[in-house]
């Protein structure tokens, strides 16, 4: 497995925590809810993390979200998890599907192109014409497995899907059951236990495809919001860009007050003010925590190869352009209010802050 995962860029959250997991199990004495590979207790150790069996942490935020996540799982209700994009509320999702099914494979990637055939089921049309509707020909849904198999679905992007497609997890939330017309009445298919389904949605998404009113009574919703705690954040990005560097076997120097310039922008221009409640205008462009942790990773990658390994702030400064100064005019702007105003000041009392400025100035000019 180690082999094999070593060629993937990105394995499945089950392959990843694989150790973790067989850790949990094995020392599991909770209550299993029906269909469980763990007991609630053991999969909130696996999301939040547990130092008594070296399970390290892999959601920051709200611990009590994780904790409702869970019950919502338990219930005859789905779970959907809405926020802003970069909230990780995906990853929520995958670590979830992986601890209490142990496979998180099973999922519905929404988008206009999603037809009946990814959430019901299809045909294998050689196999239709050669035979006719039998159960051989029929090729089954992620929905449909997780309903055969007890275990649950992941439908990303709920809200990207067309409406008809949406309606038609109504039935399945409801009724635990997916009929096949084609095969007769005693080919439906009946959810084991361990079935639900875990949806996403990304509030910029709002009016794409509303979610029916019948449907929004199926799931209960949780929101997922971006991260307040600076601690936090800082722990998140060093452990995701130590991640990711020590897969390549990259090796830098990145010293804490350049994480913590990063995490500060960040914080400042998500909400619109700085520590010192200074006001400030907030761009439109998304500032979270996954986008931070994608410049950290950027930065580092041109120390490593274009520079002498040492992670600064001009590195931040040039990386910065990708996120935040795109095509919005508005945006372009606000950061540079920002920089003129806030950045500035901070930079004649820091290096740090001061490469960090000279590389964003340097950047305006040339655009």
């Amino acid at each position: 497995m180690e082999q094999r995962n070593a060629l993937q860029l990105r394995p499945s959250a089950e392959a990843r925590f694989a150790d973790e997991l067989a850790a949990l199990k094995a020392s599991d004495q909770g209550r299993r809810p029906p269909g469980w590979a763990l007991s609630a207790r053991a999969v909130r150790s696996f999301i939040l993390g547990d130092n008594k069996l070296s399970i390290r942490r892999k959601f920051y935020g709200d611990d009590a979200l994780v904790e409702r996540a869970l019950v919502a799982l338990m219930s005859e209700q789905g779970l959907m998890l809405v926020g802003e994009p970069g909230t990780a509320k995906s990853m929520l999702s995958e670590l979830l599907a992986a601890a209490i099914s142990g496979s998180s494979m099973l999922t519905v990637q929404g988008s206009t192109g999603v037809t009946e055939d990814h959430v019901r089921y299809g045909w294998n049309y050689a196999l239709l014409i050669a035979e006719g509707p039998t159960p051989r020909a029929l090729v089954p849904s992620p929905v449909m497995e997780a309903m055969r198999l007890g275990r649950v679905v992941r439908v990303e992007e709920l809200t990207r899907c067309p409406p008809e497609i949406q309606d038609v997890l109504i039935s399945v939330l409801s009724e635990k059951v997916m009929t096949v017309p084609e095969l007769g009445e005693s080919a439906s298919v009946y959810a084991a236990p361990g079935f639900s389904v875990i949806g996403t949605a990304n509030l910029r998404d709002r009016g794409v495809h509303e979610m029916s009113s019948a449907l929004k009574r199926r799931f209960n919703f949780e929101t997922v919001v971006p991260l307040t705690d600076s601690a936090l954040e800082i722990e998140l990005i060093r452990q995701e860009v130590g991640k990711r560097l020590g897969q390549a076997d990259i090796t830098v120097n990145f010293p804490d007050e350049v994480t913590d310039l990063l995490v500060t922008t960040f914080q400042d221009l998500r909400r619109g003010q700085t520590k010192d409640h200074v006001p400030l205008s907030k761009p439109a462009a998304v500032m979270s925590t996954a986008e931070a942790v994608n410049i950290a990773h950027a930065a580092a990658l041109e120390a490593a190869f274009l520079g002498n390994g040492d992670v600064g702030g001009a590195h931040i400064g040039r990386q910065l352009q990708g996120v935040i100064i795109k095509d919005n005019a508005e945006d372009v702007k606000k950061v540079r209010a920002y920089v003129d105003h806030i950045v500035k000041e901070r930079a004649r009392r820091s290096k740090v802050w001061a490469d960090f400025l000279g590389a964003v100035k340097a950047m305006k000019d040339e655009s």
